[in-house]
């Protein structure tokens, strides 16, 4: 497969700008593979697909308000900050990705906020926009987080040209997020509310927990032609042993198991043991799924619409199969489901 076999046509009106008003009233295309049949329904429909014992498996990360704005020393220009992940916690040293970075260079000083009371200082380049930064901060360490909860901003997707609204904060986190630590939301996830994971509960459907702490190497563009030289970026991934005793007991018993979002797809897929088990993992992966690819443990898969050329796209088309992916989709940007971060639901069984 060549990164050629993923491009399409994408109008732009068809990129979610909002989310549903109701999380679970987004539209929801069911794709089944065996029949190779594609339904048109609502997201709160999929409990209809699913019996006693099936198992979904939830990344239960949370998105941290990753995107600050701070004003340089002596020009006071504004720059955007952008953290990706805290290399020391003592230290106070942030990997971060600034704008405009051309004007950002080792030595530099950033003030953030009304007061200045939070200083960082630019020590070293790591990629043409990536700096690390050390942050100054008269307080204890939790005293320094809060401050930078207080003064970051919902880092939605550069995609979404309208500003951050107070409603972003609630809407682009998903209802079971509780570790902090992603600076992208698991966005298959946000679809459920509260009344649907309690139908499904009553239903007997159990629910897994895992975490993978999206980075913002979801996103980066493919830029060779040959997919086996993609290199993805590391992500945190925690599977602990209740989530993987409620998975491989509803694989031994031959129950469905869904894996909402290609985040936990790439959780679940980076530790599985020589039998086809789902083991327990502490660690990173850089696990990149495109066609060919045997899945090991899920039967079925939640996952929103994406974007030409995206990795995520790739792992969709290795799960339902390329043509039928492709079929798909053009029935998607034909019934104008919405795509993206904020957009409309595909179930494939």
């Amino acid at each position: 497969m060549k990164l050629s076999n993923f491009n399409f046509k994408l109008p732009e009106e068809l990129l979610a700008e909002h989310p549903a008003e109701n999380r679970d009233e987004a539209r929801l295309m069911v794709l089944d593979r065996k029949t190779r049949t594609i339904e048109h329904k609502m997201f709160k429909d999929l409990i209809e697909y699913f019996n006693e014992g099936d198992v979904m498996i939830l990344n239960n990360t949370k998105v941290f308000p990753a995107r600050l704005y701070g004003n340089k020393e002596k020009t006071g220009a504004k720059i955007e900050v952008f953290l990706l992940r805290e290399l020391n916690e003592e230290q106070r040293l942030w990997d971060v990705l600034v704008d405009p970075a051309r004007k950002i260079r080792i030595g530099n000083k950033l003030y953030f906020g009304d007061d200045d009371t939070l200083v960082a200082e630019v020590i070293d380049n790591t990629t043409s926009r990536g700096r690390t930064l050390r942050f100054l901060y008269d307080g204890s360490y939790k005293e320094f987080r809060n401050k930078l909860t207080e003064l970051g901003e919902t880092p939605l997707p550069k995609y979404i040209k309208r500003s951050v609204e107070p409603e972003d904060e609630e809407r682009y986190q998903t209802i079971f997020a509780k570790k902090e630590g992603a600076v992208a939301a698991p966005t298959a996830g946000l679809h459920f509310s509260k009344h649907l994971l309690k139908r499904l509960e009553i239903k007997g459907i159990n629910m897994a927990e895992i975490t993978l702490h999206v980075g913002l190497g979801t996103f980066s563009p493919v830029e060779v032609e040959d997919l086996s030289k993609h290199k993805m970026d590391s992500e945190e991934v925690i599977i602990d042993k209740l989530a993987v005793e409620t998975v491989n007991n509803a694989k031994k018993n031959k129950n469905r198991i869904c894996a909402v979002g290609t985040t936990t797809m790439r959780a679940i897929e980076s530790s599985v043991s020589s039998n086809a088990m789902l083991n327990e993992y502490y660690g990173w992966t850089n696990k990149f799924i495109f066609p060919p690819y045997d899945f090991s443990i899920a039967d079925s898969m939640i996952t929103n619409f994406h974007t030409p050329k995206s990795t995520l796209l790739m792992m969709v088309s290795a799960f339902v199969g390329h043509d039928f992916m492709k079929k798909a989709y053009e029935e998607a940007v034909k019934e104008k489901y919405k795509f993206y971060s904020y957009g409309d639901a595909m179930l494939i069984l």
